[in-house]
C-alpha cells in the first residue's frame, strides 16, 4: 500500500523532530566542558547592577571624611563591621553584612568604551578579538535550562554583545522596565493556528537562505529567529511586567527605572533567566559631582537594597550572584567644576549571594581614597572568581574567525577568601 501524502508529511515531521532531538543532545553534549566541575553548589544565576560611567568609590562605599579629598558626604556606620559607607545609602547600609565589598578593584582602562568592555568581558579591547560579554558565556551554558527565557536581559541599558558567540546569546533589551515590552505576544488578529503557519514558512525561507548562504551568520539569524519564536510561548512571559505588580513590591523597590529594573531582574531569574543586567546610569560626574551623587545613591539604595532583601526572603539569594560595579573609580582630586574625573586605578566592587561569603571587606585603599594599599584585586581575578561561582570553565578555550585562541577568563586567580 503506498503511502499517503498526509502520512509522509507526518513522517517527515517526525523525522525532522527526531533530528532537532539528535542536534539538541549533541549541543548539550558539546557544552558539558563550558562547566567546570568544580563547585558542587553552583549560583543558577547571576544580577549585574551596572553604575555606567564610573561611580565614585569615595562618595559611596569607602568613604574618607575627615580628608581633603573626601568630599562634604559623612560617613554612616554599616551592618558590616568595620565598613562606614556613603550617608546617602542608609538602606544598603543595613543590607551589607550580606555582602563582600572589594576596596581594591584596580584596572589600566580609563575611556568608558575601553573599560565598559573590560569590566563586561574580562578582557581589554584587542584588535582581532570581538570578545564576548560574560552574560554571553552564561546564557551559552545555561542554553537548555532556560524555559524558552532569554539567557541574558539588559534592562535600562545596552549591555554588551555576544563578540564572537552566536548572536542568540547576546543581550535581550528592555529598554525601560516601566514601559511594557513590545511583540512578545502574537499580532492582533492572528490566532495560534495562522501563528504556527506563518513560523513554518518562515522556517523554510530561512532554510533556502541557509542553503545558498550558509556559514554562521545565516545560523545566527536562524537561532535568533527560533529564540523569538520560543519566548512567545514561554510559561515566564509575565516576568517582563513590573507596571502592574502590587503596590508593596513597587514601594519597596522605588517607583523609579533603577528600582523597577531591580524587581523585573528578580521576577526574571525567578523565572529563569541566568544572567540580568540592570544598567544605572549618570555616573560619568566630571560636574557637579555631589549633587549628582546624591540623586544617583537615592535611586540605587532603595532599589539595590530591596532587591538583595527580597531575594533573601524569598530564598534565592544562595543561588543567585549579586554584582554592583561601574566602568572605574573617580579621582580623590576634586577638580574647579566641583567634580571627579576617571580613576580606573582604584574603585569599589559588591558581591551578594551565589555562595559569596558575605560580611567581609577585601582589600583597602590609601588615605585618599586614590591607589590600592592592601590586597589589590584585577578584573581577572574578579571574573575567575565569578566563573567559580557560576561553575563555568575558565579556561574553556575557543578560536575567534580572526584564528585566535582566547580563553573564557583571562588568567586571574580565584580571590581568596570569597568562596
Amino acid at each position: 500500500m503506498n503511502p499517503s501524502r498526509r502520512s509522509l508529511i507526518k513522517w517527515g515531521t517526525a523525522s525532522g523532530l527526531w533530528a532537532g532531538l539528535g542536534g539538541t543532545l549533541g549541543a548539550r553534549a558539546a557544552a558539558r566542558d563550558l562547566f567546570a566541575g568544580k563547585n558542587p553548589r553552583p549560583a543558577r544565576a547571576c544580577i549585574l547592577l551596572y553604575m555606567a560611567g564610573g561611580p565614585s568609590q569615595l562618595d559611596t562605599f569607602d568613604p574618607k571624611p575627615g580628608r581633603k579629598t573626601g568630599g562634604p558626604f559623612r560617613a554612616i556606620p554599616s551592618s558590616l563591621d568595620g565598613a562606614p559607607i556613603s550617608e546617602h545609602l542608609p538602606r544598603l547600609a543595613t543590607q551589607l553584612k550580606r555582602t563582600a565589598l572589594i576596596r581594591s578593584l584596580t584596572a589600566k582602562e580609563g575611556n568608558h568604551d575601553r573599560a565598559r568592555h573590560l569590566m563586561h568581558t574580562g578582557y581589554a579591547p584587542a584588535a582581532g578579538a570581538d570578545h564576548p560579554a560574560f552574560g554571553a558565556l552564561v546564557a551559552e551554558a545555561r542554553d537548555h535550562t532556560t524555559g524558552g527565557m532569554p539567557g541574558y536581559v539588559s534592562i535600562a541599558g545596552p549591555g554588551e554583545p555576544a563578540g564572537f558567540l552566536p548572536a542568540n546569546y547576546g543581550p535581550f533589551p528592555v529598554q525601560s522596565p516601566l514601559r511594557p515590552v513590545r511583540h512578545l505576544g502574537r499580532a492582533r488578529g492572528v490566532d495560534q493556528a495562522q501563528f504556527e503557519e506563518r513560523l513554518a514558512l518562515w522556517r523554510q525561507l530561512e532554510d533556502g537562505y541557509a542553503g545558498g548562504n550558509g556559514g554562521a551568520f545565516a545560523r545566527g539569524r536562524r537561532a535568533v529567529g527560533e529564540q523569538a519564536a520560543e519566548l512567545m510561548r514561554s510559561k515566564g512571559l509575565d516576568a517582563f511586567r513590573v507596571e502592574a505588580r502590587n503596590e508593596k513590591a513597587r514601594e519597596l523597590y522605588g517607583k523609579g527605572d533603577f528600582g523597577a529594573g531591580c524587581l523585573m531582574a528578580r521576577q526574571l531569574v525567578e523565572a529563569g533567566v541566568p544572567f540580568v543586567e540592570v544598567t544605572l546610569g549618570g555616573w560619568d560626574t566630571h560636574e557637579a559631582n555631589f549633587e549628582r551623587v546624591k540623586k544617583l545613591c537615592e535611586a540605587m539604595d532603595q532599589g539595590m537594597a530591596a532587591l538583595l532583601e527580597d531575594l533573601d526572603q524569598r530564598g534565592l539569594l544562595a543561588s543567585t550572584l549579586v554584582l554592583w560595579m561601574g566602568d572605574f573609580g573617580r579621582t580623590p582630586h576634586i577638580n574647579e567644576k566641583a567634580g571627579r574625573d576617571h580613576h580606573p586605578e582604584c574603585s569599589s566592587v559588591l558581591l551578594a549571594g551565589g555562595g559569596i561569603k558575605g560580611g567581609q571587606i577585601v582589600g583597602a585603599s590609601d588615605q585618599d581614597g586614590g591607589e590600592v594599599r592592601d590586597r589589590p584585586v584585577t578584573v581577572p581575578d574578579l571574573y575567575r572568581t565569578i566563573a567559580h561561582v557560576l561553575d563555568l570553565n575558565p579556561e574553556k578555550t575557543r578560536v575567534t574567525p580572526a584564528g585566535r585562541p582566547l580563553k573564557a577568563v583571562d588568567g586571574g586567580q580565584i580571590i581568596p577568601g570569597l568562596v
